[in-house]
């Protein structure tokens, strides 16, 4: 299992390193020592806080500089320690030491180890919004150390939150601030993130040339932790690119310096990687060594998490030698530790490689048994961003309503402005017909001309409001009040007797919702999203007929009604649908994008019994089919063909758990696969299922 580990730590150490200055060659003052346990604060955390404690006294009576110093030494420690309490108090003592001095550049160093203490505690949301406060108020103090240290904090928090290009902006000017005092120290921590930054953005030529000026820094600095550090973002770099060889040479390059300064928290992270490494090669005598030195340190640090995926490790390796009851002890030994920490995302991914695992040495009734405990955890998982998407989806909805309603009230009153006009101009033809009849020809051909004018034109705004209540302004297709109305009518229309034309030709629903959409805003931003949704339109828009009505059903779905199609060609309408969307991509700043979408469908109207259902219901039981698309592995459709032994099952039921009445045979389900199906680990809970 691949430690997440370094990249875990690489925002926190990054941005504490910077508080690193350059070493004086003076006589040693108390700045001077404070700076040397800092350097070795960074890798030896315990060592740092034993060689502070003598200094204790004499830093409680120095100048305001070397005080804070003292406190933001101390607190990085006990972050690096995992002692987050320890740190968040002495961080507030910080603060507030800056407020009553009224020292900006106390405050600064203060709110930034908070936030980072904050991000080491997951609140993200917080750690990234004081950052980019502080570093507003490092914009003004004359500190530029202090300042490139917030800017390349801001830049890593834009990246966290998916703003590649503003975050990249932030650390081109980090960089460009540390080469005006060219700090060999400043110029290695700015360059390394910078370096980051492009391994996130798969810009891997530029990340590892960003790397190398970083080394030549780092070479200058002679500290054998930094080029440590260095030597793990190239190993991020090397993975990512598909490197391995160049990895596992920086994780054993990076374990070397590690050992010779006695990293303990560095090392740890690294021997995984390394056990890692040698299990994608099938390398298990080294794997088991490394893994096992792994959790040697990890004990000693009580660092849970690294021990737990070493143990992982572990089994997988006695998995692939065969000793299938061991590795099983020690893979369930692993599981426990995230099950205890209630991590349900690394849980479903180590649950598919459990599965996968053990599969491969057949036995086949365990990996039944782990794909369905990661199925349970992946539609767990599922339903919770469902619901927040339509928490966030209705929020956006009512928002969007009240400002539809505002500009609806604007536009009703212009247009009562402009049947007021009319009225007046009328009036005053009367009153000029009475007052110079002689000239009532030419006077009233004029004005009526006028009046015929502004009646066009209220007539144009009348149709232009219709059409904007009725479409939806990203994609300009119809938005759900639409479709709303036009279902009522239709309904109505069927009761007349506007039946359909023999047994063989029905309407149909699909409804339709775009594949891991979160992920392409998070990843491009709200932007390409928006690009995304407005291609799924226009193919939608080729694919279907004009007389089909295609309609934004809100967020990342779409609903198409279909008033006549034969009933044996509904499943080939979602077949073009799968393949004609996933065919297009969307060229986004030099990105290709391309997405997949997933489908519920029925025949309008179903009738279970004697009765059809309402469209409302119809929806709902598409609904549940498009969710059973997702949970089967996405990239595919399952449409609901009819009902079998309704007397014997309440629609309700149905409703309630579609796949346990598919299941009983109560209603019959067709599934139609996607062109270019997705590697995704739910897929596989699919087909073992």
């Amino acid at each position: 299992m691949t430690s997440t580990l370094p990249r875990r730590r690489s925002r926190v150490l990054i941005a504490a390193l910077c508080f690193v200055a350059p070493l004086a060659f003076a006589q040693p003052t108390l700045s001077d020592r404070l700076t040397e346990i800092r350097e070795i604060g960074r890798f030896v955390p315990d060592k740092a806080l034993k060689m502070l404690a003598p200094l204790e006294a004499e830093a409680a009576q120095a100048p305001l500089p070397d005080r804070s110093e003292f406190i933001v030494i101390r607190a990085i420690a006990y972050l690096y320690l995992g002692d987050f309490k320890q740190a968040m108090s002495l961080t507030e003592k910080l603060i507030a030491m800056g407020k009553e001095n009224k020292d900006n550049a106390t405050i600064v160093k203060g709110q930034l180890v908070k936030a980072y203490v904050l991000f080491a505690m997951n609140e993200l949301k917080a750690s990234h919004q004081l950052v980019w406060d502080t570093e507003k108020l490092a914009a003004t103090i004359n500190d530029n150390f202090l300042r490139v240290q917030a800017t390349i904090s801001s830049g890593q928090s834009y990246a966290e939150e998916g703003n590649l290009p503003l975050a990249l902006s932030k650390l081109q000017a980090a960089v460009a601030l540390a080469r005006q005092e060219n700090r060999p120290i400043t110029m290695s921590m700015a360059l390394r993130a910078l370096a980051q930054l492009y391994d996130t953005m798969k810009e891997y030529d530029k990340g590892f040339e960003v790397l190398d000026e970083a080394n030549t820094y780092a070479i200058q600095t002679h500290s054998l932790g930094r080029m440590a550090t260095l030597k793990e973002t190239e190993y991020a770099l090397a993975i990512d690119s598909h490197q391995p060889k160049r990895a596992l040479k920086a994780l054993l390059d990076a374990l070397d310096l590690e050992r010779r300064i006695g990293a303990d928290n560095m090392m740890a992270t690294t021997l995984v990687n390394l056990s890692d490494a040698y299990l994608k090669d099938n390398n298990y005598p080294k794997v088991l060594d490394y893994a096992q030195q792994a959790i040697a340190l990890a004990q000693k640090l009580n660092d849970q998490t690294t021990e737990a995926t070493a143990r992982i490790n572990i089994g997988q390796a006695l998995l692939g030698t065969g000793r299938i009851a061991d590795g099983k002890r020690a893979f369930e030994t692993g599981l426990a530790y995230y099950e205890q920490q209630g991590d349900k995302p690394s849980l479903q991914a180590i649950m598919a490689e459990y599965g996968s695992a053990l599969e491969r040495v057949g036995d086949m009734a365990g990996a039944v048994k782990a794909y369905h405990r990661e199925r349970a955890l992946s539609n767990e998982l599922f339903e919770k961003q469902r619901q927040k998407a339509i928490w966030e989806m209705q929020e956006k909805y009512e928002t969007e309503k009240k400002q539809k309603q505002i500009e609806l009230l604007r536009r009703e009153n212009q247009v009562k402005g402009a049947e007021l006009d009319n009225r007046r101009l009328q009036q005053r033809v009367w009153w000029l017909l009475a007052i110079v009849f002689g000239l009532v020809a030419v006077i009233i051909g004029l004005l009526y001309r006028k009046v015929r004018q502004t009646n066009a034109q209220l007539e144009v705004k009348n149709l232009e409001l219709k059409q904007q209540s009725s479409r939806d302004p990203l994609t300009a297709l119809y938005n759900r009040r639409h479709f709303q109305d036009f279902m009522r009518n239709h309904a109505e229309n069927e009761r007349r007797g506007s039946g359909l034309q023999g047994e063989e030709i029905v309407g149909a629903l699909f409804l339709l919702d775009v594949d891991h959409f979160k992920h392409v805003n998070d990843t491009y931003g709200h932007a390409a999203g928006d690009a995304v949704l407005k291609m799924i339109a226009e193919s939608l828009r080729v694919i279907l007929r004009e007389t089909d009505m295609i309609v934004r059903w809100g967020g990342e779905e779409f609903l198409a009604f279909l008033p006549a199609i034969p009933r044996s060609g509904i499943e080939e309408i979602a077949r073009r649908l799968l393949s004609g969307i996933a065919a297009h991509t969307i060229d986004y700043q030099d990105t290709k994008i391309s997405v997949n979408v997933s489908i519920g469908f029925a025949p309008f109207p179903l009738v279970p019994g004697s009765q059809p259902l309402p469209w409302e219901r119809a929806v709902n039981l598409v609904d549940m089919a498009l969710y059973l698309a997702k949970a089967h592995g996405r990239n595919r459709a399952y449409g609901v063909r009819g009902f079998a032994k309704y007397d014997q099952v309440s629609l309700e039921a149905v409703e309630q758990d579609l796949e346990r009445a598919w299941r009983n045979g109560y209603v019959d389900l067709s599934v139609v696969l996607g062109g270019w199906p997705e590697p995704k680990p739910s897929s596989a809970v699919a087909s073992a299922a």
